[in-house]
């Protein structure tokens, strides 16, 4: 679980944007550009080229997912 501090100070490198965190399955993820970012060891891999881009199916569940479970954008 990220520190909530740090949550807050977490925008993505590509376009400076809110993330949303998945905290169970562990990445943060850019809606507008379909980017999700891992957390490995509890540490974000926030670099814009390391970045999974995702299908629109992917894309359609994590909003899905975050609608139900009340996830909004970090800041």
């Amino acid at each position: 679980m990220l520190d909530s501090q740090l949550l807050q100070a977490l925008q993505c490198p590509a376009d400076h944007g809110p993330l949303i965190y998945f905290a169970k399955e562990g990445f943060l993820y850019n809606p507008r550009l379909k980017r999700r970012y891992a957390i490995e060891d509890g540490i974000p891999q926030m670099i814009a080229g390391e970045a999974t881009l995702l299908s629109d199916d992917e894309h359609q569940r994590l909003l899905d997912l975050a609608q139900r479970e009340g996830l909004t954008p970090n800041f």
